[in-house]
């Protein structure tokens, strides 16, 4: 679930329980390991409505004169108690510079009044509706009046939902709002962040998130499996119908919402809160991880949005070879899955990114960030600075899947045959290696998509395509796509697409004498690192409103987005593409016969369907020369 994101990253999760100090308390005692201390202070903020909203205020000891405030606003919880060192240590750069950090629960969450829904929509035309933007409007405007001394300048930060908390204050944001870095954020729940991907329902993560935030407003409360295998979980209760019948019960309202709106209609379009955005006003950093295994996409369609109005080049847009939130974590982020990044590019963003840039804009001192966009560059491992976003000079070069399971950037003969398989929903493809663990707080989804693809390559299911090793270095920047030329048997289908950049078997220098049991099975030799994975639901490829079924064996384009990325494929490097019809159970079984509603889908309509994917099938990436 996304509160491992409270504090912009999971270090905070020993503060995630509900606030149980006093209104007020003394700073904690300074420490070798933290100089700095904090004051604490909780109040109940007043909204337009009269719902208070539980808040936290700490101001740092020890630095004179008014001070900017750095909100967050969250529904995993508050800090119970003078922040750890643990915290100051992680945000040095910020601390030093100095901020009142303020600490908010979420409309509805914990002690703060009111219901949380989950929803996402603005009502920027009615002046009596109260949402998330108005919220962080009236917490802004308390703040600057009541919490002294502040220079009257408001910043708001944080990852996933706290992100998502930040961005939609820009909706209407308060005029002392100066600055905001909304990370790992979202936009529509039914595109391809939380709980879909282009429609297809990510069913675990469903699953454990939703029923966290609604089952019981004072915890976070993660859902409890009966077995050690939740495929095998998933699996058995059969569709995601079952799991609300079975344990919800009608109890969290967000999930049963999900299906009865299997379609992108007005329940998810209605919500999409960016329709509402105006001219860029408010600088802004955007942040997301190119291996974000939550919220990959909705931080760049905010920085796309607001770059179509903004004259004073106030948006900004930063990514990295991250994790959901990993550019905040403990780690430092110097390994991306189990390939090593060789450099702590986490502390990197924070001190000579993030930093420079609430410094500027809050406390105005430093330079100004002029960039467009910086991405950490995966495979070369550099920081490279763009203009724009994409950037110029990129060629969109098409890379072909062939019969005989060769990549290439020949395009085939007319008359190249197709690749089949069989896909069968009671075996489906896992979407990571087995037993598959809940979502949390088991760490192994936290690095699920970096994770090597071996363990379903030469699966009957899966169709595996290798080039030559690469003879030169190719950089791809901006947006990638797939194309696939394919048709089934069935009425529906799934087709899930991957990239992949496959070591050299030199990678990694092994030793059986000095080996520990089971490292031969983790070495990074001929390691299938996934560069972009994506899936794509047949019922939507005409329209994502009014679904139609697929005609049996007729060869279709499928175009499967594969998002942006900043990557270089290394000379020696081999690349792959894998293409398969199930992703279980991060996305919902494809039944393979076209029914209503497959979130309720019964236990006949899942059949059996040949797949193929025939000649014209490739990928387009954008080469840098």
């Amino acid at each position: 679930m996304k509160r491992v994101a409270i504090v912009a990253a999971a270090a905070f999760a020993a503060i995630m329980a509900p606030v149980t100090a006093p209104a007020q308390q003394a700073p904690a005692q300074a420490t070798a390991a933290s100089p700095f201390t904090f004051t604490f202070e909780e109040v109940m903020v007043p909204m337009r409505d009269g719902a208070k909203l539980q808040t936290v205020v700490m101001r740092p000891t020890g630095k004179a004169g008014p001070l900017p405030i750095l909100l967050q606003r969250t529904p995993y919880g508050v800090p119970g108690q003078a922040l750890p060192a643990g915290y100051a240590a992680r945000y040095k750069s910020l601390v030093n510079d100095g901020y009142i950090m303020v600490f908010q629960s979420m409309r509805g969450r914990f002690k703060s009044d009111g219901v949380f829904t989950l929803s996402t929509a603005v009502h920027p035309y009615d002046a009596k509706a109260v949402d998330e933007a108005t919220d962080a409007y009236d917490t802004i405007d308390w703040l600057v009046k009541n919490v002294r001394p502040n220079n009257g300048r408001v910043g708001m930060w944080g990852v996933s939902y706290p992100g998502f908390a930040a961005a939609i204050a820009l909706v209407h944001p308060h005029p002392a709002l100066k600055a905001i870095s909304p990370q790992a954020a979202w936009l529509d729940y039914w595109q391809s962040d939380d709980l879909h991907r282009n429609g297809a329902l990510r069913l675990s993560y469903a699953t454990d998130w939703v029923s966290s935030l609604q089952l019981d407003k004072t915890q976070n409360k993660d859902f409890v499996y009966p077995g050690v295998d939740t495929y095998d979980f998933f699996l058995k209760e059969g569709s995601a119908a079952a799991i609300d019948r079975d344990y919800f019960h009608g109890q969290v309202p967000l999930f049963t919402a999900l299906l009865d709106h299997p379609n992108h209609d007005s329940f998810y379009t209605g919500q999409r809160w960016t329709d509402a955005l105006g001219r860029t006003t408010v600088p802004t950093l955007n942040v997301a991880g190119f291996w974000d295994q939550e919220d990959p996409w909705g931080s760049w369609r905010i920085y796309e949005r607001q770059a179509k109005n903004d004259p004073d080049h106030l948006a900004q847009m930063v990514s990295g070879p991250w994790n959901h939130g990993g550019w905040q974590g403990k780690g430092d982020f110097v390994a991306n899955g189990a390939v090593p990044i060789g450099t702590a590019s986490g502390d990197e963003f924070k001190d000579q990114i993030q930093a420079p840039f609430f410094r500027y804009w809050l406390h105005g001192k430093g330079e100004r960030p002029a960039f467009a966009a910086k991405m950490f560059q995966s495979g070369s491992n550099v920081w490279k600075t763009y203009k724009a976003w994409p950037p110029a000079g990129a060629t969109a070069t098409d890379l072909y899947l062939h019969a005989d399971g060769s990549l290439s950037f020949t395009a085939p003969a007319a008359a190249e045959a197709c690749r089949s398989y069989t896909s069968d929903p009671a075996n489906p493809v896992p979407f990571r290696a087995r037993p598959i663990s809940p979502t949390y707080p088991a760490p192994e989804w936290r690095s699920w998509e970096a994770a090597d693809q071996r363990f379903v390559d030469h699966r009957p299911d899966v169709l595996s395509y290798v080039s030559a090793p690469l003879t030169a270095d190719l950089t791809v920047t901006g947006a990638l796509a797939a194309t696939l030329m394919a048709s089934t048997s069935g009425t529906d289908s799934d087709f899930v697409v991957k990239l992949i950049d496959v070591l050299p078997a030199g990678t990694q220098a092994y030793s059986p004498e000095s080996a520990k049991l089971g490292s031969y099975t983790t070495q990074l030799n001929e390691y299938q690192l996934p560069v972009a994975m994506e899936v794509r639901r047949g019922r939507f490829l005409a329209s994502d409103t009014d679904p139609r079924p697929l005609k049996p064996g007729k060869v279709v384009a499928w175009d499967v987005p594969l998002r942006d990325h900043d990557h270089v494929f290394r000379a020696g490097h081999r690349i792959m593409v894998q293409v398969q019809s199930s992703w279980f159970p991060m996305i919902d079984r494809n039944p393979q016969s076209f029914v209503a509603n497959i979130a309720r889908a019964e236990p006949a309509d899942y059949v059996k369907a040949e797949q193929r994917v025939c000649a014209g099938s490739r990928i387009t990436l954008p080469v840098m020369r």
